[in-house]
């Protein structure tokens, strides 16, 4: 035990204290009690033993703060001790289950990759496939820590996988249509470049009407991918402009049809309605859908265009041909960027194998819902559901 010693600067406070009192007309005696009282409890106060500190073992603290830490992250994270699994969040529960606890984390994961990492006991990272699912993509960060443990970082890289996928299609996809069209113009022009004076008036003619339909086909095109790009990046900006939707369709339908098809175009508004649109985007959507129905339906048969109610707070758009319908196969990607069911028909009649996908991205920016229904020999159904702004509640929600 150490030896016991009076504070300095309460000693000499005491003293001093002690020396004015009987100045101020104190008894010399009441002053030396006062001194001899202050200093024992200076004695007392530094002789008294610290009370006794909570003894927490470092490893369970930090365990628990770990845990506390990382239980609200939105990334999967473990952390083990000596391979074993001691902490796991939410998010890493949600992943592996909650069986992955006291796990021996080479068990849950199982790739010779992921093993070796844990097995070299240093941090690094490595890309895994096939963690929870065939397709998935998933990059393992590690950060081995003093005493044996290790935390785990899992990050998804799937999404980010498909979209370069997705973007690798679409570029090898564009440049495919763009260089057809552009290689049947040229060939036809190096062709009267040459050979102009040989060819009769029908032949040059027939070249030229060519060229023609290519360019126009090559500007569909241009103009699509344009209007492609636009509407991405306007995705995310709900509209806020309130539209007269009857009479946007009905504008949008002759204006598809034109006035060498008018005479097939069956139009019905049904009712006064108001959604929040974007008018130039909702008019090409009715002009996409009436177009398509037109060209790939039966040229003997009507093409229908119905506006109704749908429910009490939705609008419905529907738009049927009577043609030679679509394979059950082939719906699920209509709305995929240059897909098409028949290629040849398709480019032959103008088709950039873009419309529908406009379609898509237009009813996603506008909160809608789409649905495609066709059968064999029956024709195709388009339909479409927007939400209806009401005048006493607002913008209305879905109820069918």
């Amino acid at each position: 035990m150490s030896a016991r010693s009076l504070p300095l600067p309460g000693l000499t406070l005491a003293f001093v204290c002690c020396v004015v009192l009987p100045l101020t007309g104190v008894a010399p005696l009441v002053a030396l009690s006062v001194f001899l009282i202050w200093v024992g409890t200076l004695w007392l106060s530094v002789g008294s033993p610290p009370p006794p500190a909570e003894r927490v073992a470092p490893s369970a603290l930090t365990t628990d703060r770990m845990g506390e830490l990382f239980e609200s992250a939105d990334t999967p994270l473990l952390v083990t001790r000596r391979n074993r699994v001691i902490i796991a969040n939410r998010a890493a529960r949600n992943v592996f289950g909650a069986h992955i606890l006291e796990q021996d984390i080479r068990i849950s994961l199982r790739y010779p990759d992921a093993v070796q990492l844990i097995d070299s006991d240093q941090s690094g990272s490595v890309t895994v496939r096939g963690l929870t699912s065939v397709r998935d993509i998933w990059r393992i960060n590690t950060k081995q820590l003093d005493g044996g443990m290790g935390v785990y970082e899992f990050i998804n890289k799937t999404a980010e996988a498909d979209i370069s996928r997705a973007h690798t299609d679409f570029v090898a996809n564009a440049s495919h249509e763009l260089r057809t069209p552009l290689a049947s113009i040229i060939g036809y022009v190096e062709t009267l470049q040459d050979d102009a004076s040989a060819l009769d008036h029908a032949t040059s003619r027939k070249f030229l009407d060519t060229i023609h339909r290519e360019a126009q086909r090559l500007q569909y095109l241009v103009s699509d991918l344009m209007s492609l790009s636009r509407i991405e990046a306007e995705k995310h900006d709900r509209p806020t402009e309130i539209v007269d939707f009857g009479p946007l369709v009905a504008r949008a339908a002759h204006e598809g049809a034109g006035p060498d098809r008018a005479d097939r175009l069956d139009l019905a508004i049904e009712g006064e309605f108001r959604i929040l649109g974007d008018v130039p985007q909702l008019e090409q959507l009715v002009r996409n859908l009436v177009d398509n129905a037109l060209k790939y339906g039966d040229p003997a048969q009507p093409v229908t265009v119905r506006v109704h109610p749908s429910g009490k707070r939705r609008v419905r758009l529907v738009v049927r041909d009577r043609g030679e319908g679509i394979a059950a196969e082939h719906i699920p990607h209509l709305t995929r960027r240059f897909y098409r069911t028949d290629p040849g028909r398709s480019r032959a009649s103008g088709g950039t194998g873009l419309g529908l996908a406009i379609v898509k991205h237009i009813v996603e920016r506008h909160m809608a819902k789409l649905d495609i229904a066709s059968e064999l020999g029956s024709g195709t159904t388009v339909t479409i559901r927007f939400p209806i702004v009401r005048s006493d509640k607002g913008e209305g929600r879905d109820e069918d």
